[in-house]
């Protein structure tokens, strides 16, 4: 398999400060970026789905391999990765036209700056290859209100997802 790697650069313009510019990278081994910080700050926050992250990653279990999966990070010019999510085939469904976005977090000093948009867009974009849908889960409204703004859609009839996006 032939992953194309393709790194896109964005300049930003941080709460009416300089332009910060970031970096959107897809990731083939998530050791070779460190998003300890990431985990850190999601613990506090009361999240568990980057530790998994990099539990399965580290058991093998989702590596983001299959046809389709990928997983990405954004990258501030200062070297620090401000945000990390990926897609994999959606495991709550047998259509493997279905993908699931997961692991989706930006770092606290990074949101409503457009670095989270910039990331979905580019799952998005990668996704719009191999998969017809993509589904999501979140419990928090400011996530509900983040997808919907990024062009999903509302869609809890089924209890492992709460937004859909067609592809």
């Amino acid at each position: 398999m032939h992953t194309l790697n393709l790194t896109v650069y964005w300049k930003l313009k941080i709460r009416g400060e300089e332009e910060m510019e970031y970096k959107a990278e897809q990731v083939e081994d998530i050791n070779s970026i460190d998003i300890s910080q990431l985990v850190k700050e999601s613990e506090a926050e009361g999240y568990r789905f980057l530790t998994r992250l990099v539990n399965d990653y580290k058991d093998g279990s989702n590596t983001f391999n299959k046809p389709g999966e990928a997983l990405f990070f954004i990258q501030n010019e200062l070297g620090e990765v401000v945000a990390i999510g990926g897609v994999n085939q959606s495991p709550f469904s047998d259509d493997k036209d279905v993908a699931r976005l997961q692991r989706f977090y930006v770092a606290a000093d990074a949101r409503r700056q457009g670095v989270g948009s910039i990331l979905l867009e580019e799952i998005v974009r990668h996704s719009r290859d191999t998969f017809r849908k993509m589904t999501v889960r979140t419990e928090s409204s400011k996530a509900d209100a983040f997808y919907r703004a990024n062009g999903f859609e509302l869609d809890d009839s089924a209890s492992e997802t709460t937004h859909v996006i067609s592809l």
